[in-house]
């Protein structure tokens, strides 16, 4: 069983372009991402997921530079490129990244891996979007499918929504397929560490900033640093998080 990262990616971002390159802390954001899935214990490969148009040519020469694994596919259509990428590179299992979290934690990476395995889900995440409750932190975004799933959906799927946002036709509709919610303990749904917007950016820049001294940080570290400091929450606080229906203004012409 191949267990295959995919972190999907883009430099035109509606909200603030050119972000999966922007440096946090001395480094790309993208190279946060890749490090840090490729320090979870069960992912064999990473492959940094981006689009065949020209803007994306800078991501070709920076995972060229950095021997990162890399598909140029559609840029709207992100199921189909997704998909794509996991049929190259082989993949039995699917892990799905956004190139806008730099914070994801490895262990918990491994803890989503392992309750799919331990229900032989069809998909299996620590996330699903609004309308649904979450408990993980809004960053550390991890989604697991199987890849014949992830094929079903490919086949399947014909909504715009879920053609651009890559898992939800494995979770929208109950008993579909087998799904597992992993869930925290307490609810820090609410805390959020992706990069979005320049505030978002402004705030990961501090979190970073201060981790740097421990590179093997876990997603608890990052909560201490944020707990401790009552005016980082308000970096970002009016951000509104995007929901699965939610479609790029660009798909709908």
């Amino acid at each position: 069983m191949k267990t295959v990262a995919i972190v999907q990616g883009r430099m035109a971002s509606s909200r603030l372009p050119d972000k999966i390159l922007k440096d946090i802390a001395g480094k790309p954001m993208l190279a946060w991402v890749v490090d840090r899935a490729r320090m979870a214990r069960q992912i064999d490969q990473v492959v940094v997921a981006t689009t065949s148009e020209p803007s994306d040519d800078p991501v070709e020469v920076f995972c060229r530079a950095n021997g990162i694994d890399f598909y140029r596919g559609s840029m709207l259509d992100v199921l189909d490129r997704f998909y794509q990428a996991a049929k190259a590179f082989g993949a039995d299992v699917v892990v799905r990244f956004t190139a806008d979290c730099p914070l994801l934690d490895p262990g918990l990476i491994d803890h989503v891996l392992d309750e799919f395995h331990r229900a032989h889900a069809d998909f299996a995440a620590n996330r699903l979007p609004p309308p649904f409750h979450r408990t993980y932190p809004i960053g550390l975004d991890t989604e697991v499918a199987t890849f014949a799933a992830l094929e079903r959906a490919w086949k399947e799927a014909s909504a715009k929504h879920d053609r651009e946002h890559v898992m939800p036709y494995l979770y929208e509709e109950e008993g579909r397929f087998k799904v597992v919610r992993v869930e925290y303990e307490q609810d820090y749904g609410w805390v959020r560490w992706t990069v979005d917007t320049a505030v978002d950016l402004e705030l990961i820049r501090k979190l970073a900033g201060r981790l740097q001294a421990k590179p093997d940080f876990t997603w608890l570290d990052v909560l201490a640093v944020y707990q401790s400091d009552p005016a980082l929450a308000q970096i970002n606080a009016d951000v509104q998080h995007r929901t699965m229906f939610d479609v790029d203004e660009r798909f709908q012409k």
